[in-house]
């Protein structure tokens, strides 16, 4: 195998908009990140569920006869 072409794995910090700080392993120093675990609505519990329908039922819904 060919020396040195690994690069090097050291601790990097993760930085979100929100001011959540992440300390991790990667070949990268410092990273920036918009959302996280923290701010991210799905996380945080602020998303509404949507309840899924089949094609079916959409289609019975659109066009069906209503009764």
């Amino acid at each position: 195998m060919k020396k040195d072409i690994q690069p090097n794995y050291e601790k990097a910090q993760i930085k979100c908009v929100c001011g959540n700080v992440i300390e991790v392993g990667s070949t990268k120093k410092d990273m920036k990140v918009d959302t996280c675990s923290k701010c991210h609505p799905f996380f945080t519990g602020q998303k509404q569920a949507m309840s899924s329908q089949g094609r079916a039922a959409k289609f019975m819904e659109k066009y069906g006869k209503k009764a």
